[in-house]
């Protein structure tokens, strides 16, 4: 039956195959641990066991023991697509993502672009050595922001955005990926509020 039978469906921990991160964070927050398989041997070596890897293994010369091995061949999908389809179907929601950028830029706009696919079915917040970043829903309150950089990157648009605690307020304008953008903003609150009306719109906090 696998870890998932007598757990409660907390936070989740998944490490992709990105840059790895240069911080663990603090495990015991966390029900699952999880990765793909070619991040797994970052796992190994900071002696961090997960409760389960994921992907096709061709990566991998001699599978773990005592770790739940899932194997997903199927090259049509991503191992970050399957990974949260696992996830997915047993009943976890809340997932924290480390790896997702960095290395191959083409795998983190693959990552930007499942997020968005999986939007209505999983909370993922992503977290690398600079800054996390997150899909928002069409409102957001943050705490804990002053003095961060905030950007605000339309995938591909965001429609009448408007935002309050920031240095430069938006008002109500529209953002499109290739005409503008919003980097590089700075949080002058402590807590930011931001919303827009249609479209798609991560945001970045930096460190």
């Amino acid at each position: 039956m696998g870890i998932f039978a007598s757990m409660n469906k907390g936070n989740v921990f998944l490490l992709l195959n990105g840059e790895s991160p240069e911080k663990l964070p603090d495990f015991s927050n966390y029900e699952v641990i999880c990765a793909t398989d070619g991040a797994y041997q970052f796992l190994e070596k900071n002696k961090v066991k997960p409760n389960f890897i994921s992907g096709d293994f061709d990566s991998i010369e001699n599978l773990p023991k005592g770790i739940e091995v899932i194997h997903t061949p199927n090259q049509d999908f991503t191992d970050f697509d399957k990974i949260l389809q696992i996830l997915f179907e047993k009943g976890f929601k809340n997932i924290d993502v480390y790896g997702a950028s960095g290395k191959e830029q083409d795998h983190f706009l693959g990552n930007l672009h499942t997020t968005i696919q999986w939007k209505n079915k999983l909370n993922l917040t992503f977290f690398d050595n600079h800054s996390r970043y997150f899909l928002i829903d069409t409102s957001i309150k943050i705490a804990n922001c002053k003095n961060n950089i905030i950007s605000l990157i339309p995938f591909p648009t965001a429609t009448n955005i408007s935002t309050k605690g920031l240095q430069y307020p938006l008002h109500k304008e529209d953002l499109t990926f290739g005409k503008r953008i919003g980097t590089r903003n700075m949080a002058i609150e402590n807590h930011i509020e931001i919303s827009f009306e249609s479209g798609e719109l991560f945001i970045f906090i930096n460190h």
